[in-house]
C-alpha cells in the first residue's frame, strides 16, 4: 500500500528517479524539480493504483503559490519514480481532487 510518509521521506532524501517522460513534460510545462519535491512534501494522495507495475502508483495533488499541481509517482521498494507532472485543468477536475465524469 502507498504511504505518504514514505513518499515524503524519499523526496526529502533525493531517493527518486525522474522518468524520461516526466523530464520531457517538465521541460514542456516549465516545471522545476524543486517544485515537484515541494508538491510531494506538502501534497495529498488523491488516487492510488496499488496494482500498477513495476511499482504501486499514486496521483498527488499539491499547491505552489495557490497553483495546483499533479505529480504521478511510483513507490518502489527503495525509491520513488516520478512518472509525470502537470497542472490540472479545471475542465477535467472537481476542486483538482476528483475527475469529472464526461458530460459534467
Amino acid at each position: 500500500m502507498l504511504n505518504l510518509v514514505t513518499i515524503r521521506k524519499y523526496a526529502k532524501n533525493d531517493q527518486f528517479i525522474i522518468s524520461s517522460h516526466a523530464r520531457m513534460r517538465m521541460f514542456q510545462r516549465n516545471i522545476l524539480t524543486n517544485e515537484i519535491i515541494d508538491v510531494l512534501l506538502t501534497g495529498d494522495i488523491i488516487e492510488e493504483d496499488p496494482e500498477d507495475k513495476p511499482c504501486p502508483s499514486a496521483l498527488i495533488l499539491g499547491f505552489l503559490e495557490n497553483d495546483p499541481y499533479h505529480v504521478v509517482v511510483g513507490q518502489c521498494d527503495d525509491h520513488l519514480r516520478i512518472i509525470t507532472v502537470y497542472r490540472p485543468n479545471e475542465k477535467n477536475w472537481i476542486d483538482f481532487r476528483a475527475r469529472k465524469r464526461s458530460g459534467e
